[in-house]
C-alpha cells in the first residue's frame, strides 16, 4: 500500500525558476538538509534555510550543485566549464576553489559511498578526484555528432559504481551503461516498437542485481520498461533492447505542462501529469507489480513537470512554490495493491485502488472495476512474487511459462537471454519452446509469438528439436514466424516447405501490409524508362540467342513477335508485392531433397504455381542485367537456385500449367529462356576444343627458351 502525506512548503518565494524550472534537488550529506539549485545563479542549502551562495552577475550556474559525501564540501558548475568547491564556512562562491575545465560538463553525479563523478556532454565520465588533479586534461568523445544527453542516473551495485546516460539523435534513443570496476563502457540502441513517432517525456531507473530496469514515460502517456542488463555477454558489440509496456495511460498524451516519471522502489513508480487532457495535474502512485492506481493528488496550482525524491519525500514546483510531499511504500502485496490493508490517511489525500483494464476497446482507456472483479482478474492472471532469488533462472524460466501471462513470459525470455550463457543453456531453451508449444495445444488462445521469435534468434533450435513449432505457425498463418524458421532451420521437411509455399501464394496482399516480415533479401522493385529499355534489350538478346530459320516452333515466334505493348511492361515489372517476394526467397533458400519435394508440388494450386514461375522469371531477367549474374541486395536468391526451382515446379506441373491460357505467355518465354542457353552451351562447347588444344602448348613451353615469337592458327 502506497500513500501520500500531508504536503509542506520548503520555499514560500522560489528563487528564479526559469519556464524550465529548477536545474535540479540534491541531497546533503544529512538526511534532512536539501541543496537547491535554481536556472539562474543561486544555490541554497534547506532544512530552514541554513545557507544560500551565489554566482557572479553575468554567470550562470549551468548544472545542478551536488555534495561530496565524502568531505560534506558542495560541488557546482557555471558557465559549462567553470567548477566550484566550497564548505558551510564559506560565503562568497567567488572566493571559493574554482578549476576550469577543458570540455562543457553536463551533470555532477554523487551518492553515498563513493567520489562524485563528472559528465561531460560529449560522454566522458572523470571522478572528481582525478579531474582535480589536472583539470586541463583532455576529454575524450564518446558519443556521435548530434547526439545529445537526455538524462543520466547514478548507482552504485555490490559496491562498485554504475552510471547510465540516454541520448537521443534524430528520435532515436541509446543507452550508454558505464562499469568503473572494470572501465566497460556498453552501448545500446532502444527501440521504440511499434509506435516510432513517439518522444520520450521522462526517464527513471531502478537497479538489482542482474539488471537495470529503465521505466519511460511516452507521448502517448504510457510507461514502458527496458531491461539493461548490468554484466553484458559482449560489451563491444552495440546491441539493440526493446522495451515492453509496463502502464497504459498514466497520463493524457495531450499534456500542456511536462510530465514526469519517478521509480520510489521496485513495485511502485510515482507519475506528476495529467491523467485526463482537461483535468487538473496530479501527483500520483502506481503499483507496476499488480497494475493499480494507489493514490494520487491533485495540484491546482499546476507544475512545472519536474520531480526529485529522496528518502520518503518527493519534491516538485508547485505554483510558485518548492513543495515537499512525504509518501510511505508498504512492501508490496495484493491486499495492499487493492487497498484492503489498514492504513492511517490525511484527509487531503485522495486514495484509490483502481485495476488497469487491459481489455478496453479503446486501447490506452483505464477501465475502473470493484474490488471482488479485480481479485477475480487478478487471479486469472495468477500473478506471482518470486521470493527465492537463489533459484536457478532456467528453472525460474521454465516455471514462468508455464502459468504466466504472454507479457510476463516475454519479459523473463528477455530477462534469460540477456544472462551469461551457461553450459546448459541449448537444453533450457529446448525445453523452453517445447513447454511453450504443449500450452499453446492446450490452451488456443495463448500464443506467445514474440517469445517464440525470440527463442528461434538463439541459433540453437531447429526442426527435429520442436516440430511442433511451425505446425502450429502454419495453423495460425504467421507468416513472418515461417520465414524465421524457413531462415533458421536447417533441417525443414520438403511437405512442410510446401505447406509454407502455399501459404506465401495464398495470403492477400492486404495481409501481408499488416505483417512485419524481413525484407533483406529483397532490393528495390520499381523499375524506370531506363531499365525499361535495358529489360527489352535482354529479352532481344535471348531471342536472338540462337538461329530462328532453325527453330522447329515457328508459331512460338510469330506469338512472341506480335505480343501487346502492355505485355510487354508486364514481364519488366515484379508480378509480386514486395513482402511476398520476401517470403518466396526464404523457400529458394531452404534446402530440400528433388525426389521429396516434387510429390508436394503438384499440390499446389495452377494458378499459384503461375505466379511463382512469373516471379521466377522476373529474377531471371534481373540476374540477365548485369555481367555477374548475380542480383542486388543482402542474401538474395542466386541464378542457380532461380533455375532449379524453374525446372522442379515445370516437371510437377507442366501438364496443368500448359492447359492454362494465362500462362501461355509465360511458357513461350521460357521456353525462348531455354533456347537461348542451349545456343550460348553449344558455342561454349565448340570453343572448348581450342581452348584443350591451346592448354597442351602451353605444357611444352619448358622446351623453349627465354625468349619467343610464337603463331598459333585456330580452325
Amino acid at each position: 500500500m502506497a500513500a501520500l502525506e500531508e504536503e509542506f512548503t520548503l520555499s514560500s518565494v522560489v528563487l528564479s525558476a526559469g519556464p524550465e524550472g529548477l536545474l535540479g534537488v540534491e541531497q546533503s550529506d544529512k538526511t534532512d538538509q536539501f541543496l537547491v539549485t535554481d536556472s539562474g545563479r543561486t544555490v541554497i542549502l534547506y532544512k530552514k534555510p541554513l545557507g544560500s551562495w551565489s554566482v557572479k552577475q553575468g554567470q550562470i550556474i549551468t548544472c545542478p550543485a551536488v555534495c561530496n559525501f565524502q568531505t560534506g564540501e558542495y560541488v557546482v558548475v557555471h558557465d559549462n566549464k567553470v567548477l566550484r568547491i566550497w564548505n558551510n564556512e564559506d560565503v562568497n562562491l567567488d572566493k571559493v576553489f574554482k578549476a576550469t575545465l577543458s570540455a562543457e560538463v553536463y551533470r555532477i553525479l554523487s551518492v553515498q559511498g563513493t567520489e562524485p563523478l563528472v559528465l561531460f556532454k560529449e560522454g566522458a565520465v572523470r571522478g572528481l578526484e582525478a579531474l582535480l588533479a589536472d583539470p586541463q586534461q583532455k576529454i575524450e568523445t564518446v558519443i556521435s555528432d548530434e547526439e545529445v544527453i537526455k538524462w543520466t542516473k547514478f548507482f552504485v551495485v555490490f559496491r562498485h559504481p554504475v552510471l547510465i546516460f540516454i541520448t537521443e539523435k534524430h528520435g532515436n534513443y541509446f543507452a550508454y551503461v558505464q562499469m568503473f570496476n572494470s572501465r566497460i563502457l556498453t552501448k545500446y540502441t532502444l527501440l521504440l516498437g511499434q509506435d516510432e513517432n513517439s518522444v520520450i517525456k521522462s526517464f527513471t531507473a531502478s537497479v538489482d542485481r542482474k539488471f537495470i530496469s529503465l521505466m519511460s514515460l511516452s507521448s502517448d502517456g504510457c510507461i514502458y520498461e527496458t531491461l539493461i542488463p548490468i554484466r553484458p555477454a559482449d560489451p563491444e558489440k552495440n546491441q539493440s533492447l526493446v522495451k515492453s509496456l509496463l502502464l497504459k495511460a498514466v497520463v493524457s498524451g495531450n499534456a500542456r505542462n511536462g510530465v514526469a516519471l519517478t521509480a520510489l522502489d521496485q513495485d511502485h513508480v510515482a507519475v506528476l501529469g495529467s491523467p485526463l487532457a482537461a483535468s487538473k495535474e496530479c501527483l500520483s502512485v502506481w503499483n507496476i507489480k499488480f497494475q493499480t492506481l494507489q493514490t494520487s493528488k491533485e495540484l491546482p496550482q499546476g507544475t512545472s513537470g519536474q520531480l526529485w525524491y529522496y528518502g520518503e519525500h518527493l519534491f516538485m514546483l508547485h505554483g510558485k512554490s518548492l513543495t515537499v510531499i512525504p509518501y510511505k511504500c508498504e512492501v508490496s502485496s495484493l491486499a495492499g495493491a487493492l487497498g484492503k490493508l489498514k492504513h492511517s490517511q490525511d484527509p487531503g489525500t485522495h486514495v484509490v485502488s483502481h485495476f488497469v483494464n487491459w481489455e478496453t476497446p479503446q486501447g490506452c482507456g483505464l477501465g475502473f472495476q470493484n474490488s471482488e472483479q479485480s481479485r477475480r482478474i487478478l487471479r486469472r492472471r495468477k500473478i506471482e512474487v518470486s521470493l527465492q532469488p537463489e533459484v536457478p533462472p532456467s528453472k525460474q524460466l521454465l516455471s514462468t511459462i508455464m502459468k504466466d501471462s504472454e507479457k510476463h513470459i516475454e519479459v523473463e525470455v528477455r530477462k534469460f537471454l540477456a544472462l551469461k550463457q551457461t553450459p546448459d543453456f541449448h537444453t533450457v531453451i529446448g525445453d523452453t519452446v517445447t513447454g511453450l508449444l504443449e500450452r499453446c495445444k492446450a490452451e488456443p488462445s495463448f500464443y506467445p509469438r514474440n517469445c517464440l521469435m525470440q527463442l528461434i534468434q538463439t541459433h540453437v533450435l531447429s526442426y527435429s528439436l520442436c516440430p511442433d513449432l511451425m505446425e502450429i505457425a502454419l495453423k495460425k498463418k504467421d507468416v513472418q514466424l515461417l520465414q524465421l524458421c524457413l531462415q533458421q532451420f536447417p533441417d525443414i521437411p520438403e511437405s512442410v516447405t510446401c505447406a509454407c509455399l502455399k501459404i506465401f501464394l495464398s495470403i492477400g496482399d492486404d495481409s501481408l501490409q499488416e505483417t512485419d516480415v524481413n525484407m533483406e533479401s529483397v532490393f528495390d522493385y520499381s523499375i524506370n524508362s531506363v531499365h525499361d529499355e535495358k529489360m527489352e534489350e535482354q529479352t532481344e538478346i535471348l531471342q536472338n540467342g540462337f538461329n530462328p530459320e532453325e527453330d522447329k516452333c515457328n508459331n512460338c515466334d510469330q506469338e512472341l513477335n506480335k505480343k501487346p505493348q502492355d505485355e510487354t511492361k508486364e514481364s519488366t515489372s515484379c508480378p509480386v508485392v514486395q513482402k511476398r517476394a520476401a517470403l518466396l526467397n526464404a523457400i529458394l533458400h531452404s534446402a530440400y531433397s528433388e525426389t521429396f519435394l516434387l510429390p508436394h508440388l503438384k499440390d499446389i494450386p495452377a494458378q499459384h504455381i503461375t505466379l511463382f514461375l512469373k516471379y521466377l522469371y522476373f529474377l531471371y531477367l534481373k540476374c540477365s542485367e548485369n555481367a555477374t549474374m548475380t542480383l542486388p541486395g543482402i542474401h538474395p536468391p542466386t541464378l542457380n537456385q532461380i533455375m532449379d526451382w524453374i525446372c522442379l515446379l515445370l516437371d510437377a506441373n507442366f501438364t496443368v500449367v500448359v492447359m492454362m491460357p494465362e500462362a501461355k505467355r509465360l511458357l513461350i518465354n521460357l521456353y525462348k529462356l531455354v533456347k537461348s542457353q542451349i545456343s550460348v552451351y553449344s558455342e561454349l562447347n565448340k570453343i572448348e576444343v581450342s581452348f584443350r588444344e591451346l592448354q597442351k602448348l602451353n605444357q611444352e613451353k619448358n622446351n623453349r627458351g627465354l625468349y619467343s615469337i610464337e603463331v598459333l592458327e585456330l580452325f
